[in-house]
């Protein structure tokens, strides 16, 4: 059967910090055959609103926004003044969501990436306690958007906090807003998950966006993910949302020590694109 989704892309596989000149990407973006982009809001000064509507609207896609969550955005950080920092961010991706159409705001926004400890049982409850009553007021300050927050899982390697579909789905369930949905990222998910079928309807009805690479951070299509078993997952819980392609260049500063990317994955992050989408597509269709 085939899936009823659309495709979108990250800017973050060619450039970074996203800014006036990432605009230039949109047309080629477009005629790859995307709906979708993906703005990362690492610096939201950065985000020129009207310049990057009207290149959304003159290029017919729609735009997902990602938050940046590096050392300074943690909402389980000892220090309140951390909490603040992030709290005054995540207004202003709120704000940059709302004027550019987009339906939420997504990205492992409980913690700092790349904290990742092995930490005591006490330490552990107060920062998944911390990270459930900041994400409760998150959601209120969403809902004044009309939007929600999609909530990624992400890989042992980058936080010690929320790493399964299990672990999202309580941390979901715990903060008890309606606002608050999940991000399944199949890099992470190659990683973690002993069963990606079983992550996907772990996760259910609050799955509102997925990403993909490949277990490498590669082309997708060109490693050892179980595409079959994604698209089982996808199918038994409806989804309708967007698939998108994310990697990395090592020229993200705000993540690239988080995420490893020391060197460049492919020979073209053009290639990369429209490749991926080819395969995607193809894998989406059958």
């Amino acid at each position: 059967m085939a899936l009823n989704v659309k495709f979108g892309v990250s800017t973050w596989l060619w450039t970074s910090p996203f800014n006036m000149e990432t605009v230039s990407l949109f047309p080629k973006i477009k005629n790859y055959g995307y709906d979708a982009v993906e703005i990362p809001v690492e610096d939201p000064e950065l985000v020129d609103l009207a310049a990057v509507k009207k290149a959304l609207e003159d290029n017919g896609l729609s735009a997902i926004i990602c938050g940046a969550f590096g050392p300074s955005r943690d909402f389980t950080h000892d220090d309140p003044a951390f909490h603040d920092t992030c709290f005054k961010y995540m207004d202003q991706c709120f704000e940059i969501a709302s004027e550019l159409g987009a339906k939420f705001v997504a990205g492992p926004m409980y913690s700092a990436v790349g904290k990742a400890r092995l930490v005591s049982p006490e330490q552990k409850k107060l920062e998944w306690d911390r990270a459930v009553q900041n994400l409760r007021k998150v959601c209120g300050k969403a809902r004044n958007h009309g939007l929600d927050i999609a909530i990624e899982t992400l890989n042992r390697f980058e936080t010690d906090l929320i790493n399964t579909a299990e672990e999202l789905a309580q941390l979901i369930q715990d903060i008890n807003e309606k606002e608050a949905k999940a991000l399944l990222d199949g890099f992470h998910i190659s990683i973690e998950e002993p069963d990606i079928e079983k992550a996907i309807q772990r996760v259910g009805d609050k799955l509102i966006h997925v990403q993909v690479s490949e277990n490498y951070r590669g082309t997708p299509g060109t490693g050892q993910t179980n595409w079959a078993a994604w698209k089982r997952g996808l199918e038994s819980i409806n989804y309708q949302g967007t698939i998108s392609i994310e990697s990395f260049t090592p020229k993200v500063k705000e993540l690239a020590g988080a995420v490893c990317i020391w060197k460049p994955l492919v020979p073209s992050q053009d290639g990369f694109a429209k490749e991926g989408l080819e395969f995607l597509k193809k894998w989406a269709s059958e």
